[in-house]
């Protein structure tokens, strides 16, 4: 045996469910996938999981084998936008961030999860990603209070605040207990039409902007927020709220699975 195996058997434990988190294509150097780690870590901690990282690679993705591997799958933010061919706004400026490989990676991928009933989570950039596969639409056209990126150190990046108003029968609402949040806002885009079937969860109080919805199309629960939840997320109630959310869905899958 090698000296650094374990002689004394471990405890049986109950696995964890898995939940795959895309990537976003970077370049360090060359090209990379990669995820912030904020990310990662609450599903650990808070919604107990086991995290598979996805690569946004469309031509080596095998959607269908990798649905029946997942328990459900985190669509996260990124510094990049949401090509706006993707919803039939024609083409973007070259200055703007894209991302055009995770597009198709996660309105793919997305598309194959639900339609199997397993749960989709989306933050940011991933609301943006649901509400399109949705049928909605997307906008640039956002308020002043909806602070982009741009400009500021990672520090201060999320110190910005705005109030969202939760819809009284929503998820949201019965996970925190709340009806008003103070969310933080980092985006370039934002939800300009509503995507068919999807139930608004939370508006922005200022202008009304649509900041989180829900469905269950098919069986499993898909829920996006436009803020970060995950930022500080043990330390703030909503943040906990929305990875248990996670968590219980992914659960609630798995006990599906086992009953049949």
């Amino acid at each position: 045996m090698m000296p650094f195996l374990r002689r004394d058997p471990l405890p049986a434990r109950s696995p964890k469910p898995v939940i795959g988190v895309l990537c976003c294509n970077e370049v360090a150097d060359r090209p990379i996938q990669a995820v912030a780690s904020r990310f990662v870590e609450p599903l650990s901690r808070i919604s107990e999981a086991t995290v598979l990282l996805v690569p946004a690679l469309p031509e080596v993705l095998d959607a269908g084998a990798l649905t029946g591997r997942l328990d459900g799958l985190l669509l996260t933010g990124s510094r990049s936008n949401v090509a706006a061919a993707n919803y039939g706004a024609g083409t973007v400026g070259q200055s703007e961030r894209l991302d055009q490989r995770r597009d198709a990676v996660a309105l793919h991928l997305a598309a194959h999860m639900i339609e199997a009933g397993r749960p989709v989570f989306g933050i940011c950039r991933g609301l943006q990603e649901l509400n399109v596969l949705f049928g909605g639409t997307l906008t640039r056209d956002l308020p002043d209070h909806h602070r982009e990126g741009d400009g500021h150190s990672f520090d201060d990046l999320f110190d910005h605040a705005h109030d969202v108003r939760l819809e009284e029968a929503g998820v949201l609402a019965a996970a925190t207990g709340e009806r008003r949040l103070t969310v933080n806002s980092v985006h370039h885009q934002g939800i300009d039409r509503l995507g068919s079937g999807l139930s608004v969860e939370a508006v922005a109080t200022d202008d009304g902007l649509v900041e989180g919805f829900s469905a269950r199309p098919c069986g499993g629960q898909v829920l996006a927020v436009q803020w970060h939840p995950e930022w500080g997320a043990e330390q703030r109630p909503s943040g906990q709220a929305f990875f248990r959310l996670l968590g219980a869905a992914l659960r609630e899958r798995e006990l599906a699975r086992r009953a049949v």
